[in-house]
């Protein structure tokens, strides 16, 4: 199982996957993805949903069953991800970052959007994205909807085409539910619920 390439910020599996909860999360998709069949067909899958919904997670646990099938998996944020970038191509190793970034069959771009990115961060993401299109799966999550990334990457153009890259063979997956990082301020009583709220929310599930 080769868990060091993940370099995940956390240890989670699909099972811990809080479905009760988060209803919005269609779990027949979740276990379709885990078994890596899209990984064949170079499909890349997108997260999309609201900051604390848990987009991460299944990210995460999907890392987590590729490492397990003896596939080879990279982890890491989209600041992470453009600053490194950004090194080597002022070092003058660009193409061979962009080579190294290919090799991972699955690749998880985790916070996408919550930072404008700016023109030559754009670029650079969409070098990767061109790279890897139909040779390696992306997973990605992020905080905006499709239709805010012409803000999120500074150029409606640049992100038109870095879509339509990632939209090719993709599976999209919107969450739109509740925060569970509000959920654990209610049960510690950091904020108070608003009024009428169901109480039955701020619980844990036991699925």
């Amino acid at each position: 199982m080769r868990l060091a390439m993940v370099r995940v910020p956390f240890q989670k599996t699909l099972e811990q996957c809080e479905f009760k909860f988060q209803p919005s999360i269609d779990a027949k998709v979740l276990r379709e993805l885990a078994t890596g069949r899209y990984l064949e067909h170079g499909e890349n899958v997108l997260l999309l949903g609201p900051s604390g919904v848990g987009k991460t997670h299944p990210a995460v646990a999907l890392g987590r069953t590729a490492c397990e099938q003896g596939r080879r998996v990279l982890f890491t944020t989209a600041m992470g991800l453009i600053a490194s970038l950004g090194k080597a191509l002022a070092e003058n190793r660009l193409d061979e970052k962009l080579k190294l970034l290919t090799h991972p069959q699955r690749l998880i771009i985790d916070e996408s959007g919550y930072i404008p990115i700016d023109r030559q961060g754009a670029n650079l993401f969409f070098q990767l994205v061109s790279r890897r299109d139909e040779r390696g799966a992306i997973i990605l999550t992020s905080n905006q909807s499709l239709g805010a990334w012409g803000d999120v990457f500074g150029n409606p153009v640049i992100a038109t085409v870095i879509l339509d890259r990632l939209l090719h063979h993709s599976i999209t997956v919107n969450i739109n539910g509740k925060s569970y990082r509000l959920r654990e301020k209610l049960k510690a009583g950091l904020v108070k619920p608003a009024r009428g709220a169901d109480p039955e929310s701020t619980r844990t599930s036991t699925s």
